[in-house]
């Protein structure tokens, strides 16, 4: 079965606010066995119009990926990171065929 993810790209307005998200947030990635493969760190963008905060989680499946953003715990992290950030969330099958 592929994985399921989540790929967020974010401009964060008051990082100091932005971390009670992140601290919202651990329940809900906790509950639905979230594993986080970037969070931030340093990129380069040849294309496209970057933001200053990328993040790749993946999950069991993408079942597991849509019921954790659906789920009460994610949405109230979610209310905190609104007012303070601005972006891209999109969640995605991974792949599960043939490598090239």
């Amino acid at each position: 079965m592929a994985k399921g993810y989540w790929i967020a790209r974010m401009t964060v307005d008051d990082p100091e606010a932005y971390k009670g998200y992140v601290e919202a947030g651990k329940a809900a990635f906790a509950k639905y066995g979230a594993k986080f493969l970037v969070r931030g760190g340093a990129f380069t963008a040849p294309e496209g119009t970057p933001r200053d905060r990328n993040v790749v989680i993946e999950f069991e499946d993408y079942e597991t990926a849509l019921a954790c953003y659906n789920s009460p715990e994610y949405q109230a992290a979610r209310e905190k990171r609104r007012p303070v950030s601005e972006g891209e969330l999109i969640l995605v099958h991974g792949y599960d065929g043939p490598q090239p």
